[in-house]
C-alpha cells in the first residue's frame, strides 16, 4: 500500500490567513518569551527561509545555530 504525498500536505497560515511555504520570510507581530532561555523575540523581527513542520500551526526558524519553533498566530508573511 502506498500513500500519495500530496494527500498529506499540511498548509500553514499566518495570522492574516496567508499561506506559508518553505523558504518564505515572516515577521513577528508580538514580543515572545522563549521557554528555557533568558531571551525575548522582539516584535518586528524578520526571519528568512522558514521551514514548515508537520503541524499546521507551527514553523521552524533559524537564529544563528539555534532552531526555534514558532506558532503561526504570532507571525505574518513579509
Amino acid at each position: 500500500m502506498s500513500i500519495d504525498e500530496d494527500e498529506w500536505t499540511v498548509i500553514a497560515k499566518d495570522s492574516n490567513g496567508n499561506i506559508l511555504k518553505d523558504g518564505d520570510s515572516v515577521v513577528v507581530i508580538k514580543d515572545l518569551d522563549v521557554k528555557g532561555a533568558k531571551t525575548t523575540i522582539k516584535r518586528g523581527t524578520t526571519y528568512k527561509s522558514i521551514r514548515t513542520t508537520s503541524s499546521e500551526d507551527e514553523v521552524e526558524v533559524r537564529e544563528g545555530k539555534s532552531v526555534w519553533v514558532l506558532k503561526t498566530c504570532f507571525l505574518k508573511k513579509a
